[in-house]
């Protein structure tokens, strides 16, 4: 991305947030300290894992309420608002949110200047539809002085909607906050389905994505690590990281080539080639980008 004076680097923190009261302390401090390292090396955007402070696999209702956080008021996001303040950077992270009543699986934009907004998970996986509300607040943009940031979580990236409306707001990177599970379907490469839908994405949107994944097991559970930066071309800038190690991943990333890469050449563009006049009235939302 670029903030008028050249590539913003961009930080993918993967390590092991433990599900546990006791642990949240622990967990927030190692998210701290990891952030630091990848702002110690140049980094402006900093994504950390889905649920970074709580871990994920809750066992009760009452359990996930004991973990979540009014936004706020929340210690974690007072502690990384601090963190971007001090070190004057963006940083994208997942929490559990209790709003009144409800629990919802959020992730957190924060800036220099403190929150700029959050995104509530839209598609629930598997268990967690017991626990937290699918949000129903859209997909926002943030307009920031880094560029236009869109969020997703995890399970997100297996609907193209969530990219593409992100993508047709004007986004100029995507922050995908993640705790892909351990599946066996991994080829040579190291590559799971995960990291091929979030490459597909980046490519058919023309747009990157900073994937931040956990590793470790926790309960019954085991998490797949492998995150992963892709280039507006799709192709992952730094490679996988390992699949299960503590490690961050960094990519230079240049804005101005985001909103050129749509267009291939004068008979290519992908914006002038999509059909939105047969699809739009399904697909297209008209959201607009939140401004700070």
């Amino acid at each position: 991305m670029r903030s008028g004076a050249g590539p913003v680097t961009a930080a993918a923190v993967q390590f092991d947030p433990q599900v546990g009261v006791e642990n949240k302390e622990r967990n927030l401090r190692r998210s701290l300290e990891l952030a630091a390292e990848a702002a110690d090396n140049g980094a402006r955007l900093i994504v950390l894992p889905e649920l970074a402070n709580t871990g994920y696999s809750f066992s009760t209702r009452e359990e996930a309420y004991a973990h979540a956080e009014d936004l706020s008021s929340s210690p974690s996001v007072h502690a990384w608002s601090a963190f971007a303040r001090e070190r004057s950077l963006y940083l994208a992270a997942g929490i559990a949110e209790q709003d009144g009543v409800r629990l919802y699986d959020t992730a957190v934009l924060i800036g220099p200047d403190g929150v700029i907004g959050r995104y509530r998970k839209a598609h629930l996986w598997n268990r967690e539809k017991l626990f937290f509300e699918p949000g129903d607040d859209g997909f926002p943009v943030f307009e920031t002085r880094l560029g236009r940031i869109g969020l997703l979580i995890c399970w997100d990236i297996w609907f193209p909607e969530v990219p593409r409306l992100l993508s047709a707001q004007g986004a100029d990177v995507i922050c995908s906050v993640n705790n892909w599970v351990w599946t066996p379907d991994a080829d040579e490469s190291g590559r799971s389905m995960a990291h091929y839908l979030t490459m597909t994405a980046s490519h058919v949107n023309a747009l990157p994505i900073v994937a931040a994944n956990r590793i470790g097991s926790e309960r019954d559970t085991k998490f797949l690590g492998g995150s992963v930066i892709t280039g507006h071309d799709g192709w992952p800038i730094d490679d996988v990281a390992p699949l299960n190690e503590e490690t961050i991943r960094y990519a230079d990333l240049d804005v101005v080539a985001s909103r050129t890469a749509k267009v291939w050449n004068d008979l290519i563009d992908l914006d002038k080639d999509r059909r939105t006049d047969l699809y739009d009235g399904l697909l297209g939302y008209r959201g607009s980008v939140r401004r700070r």
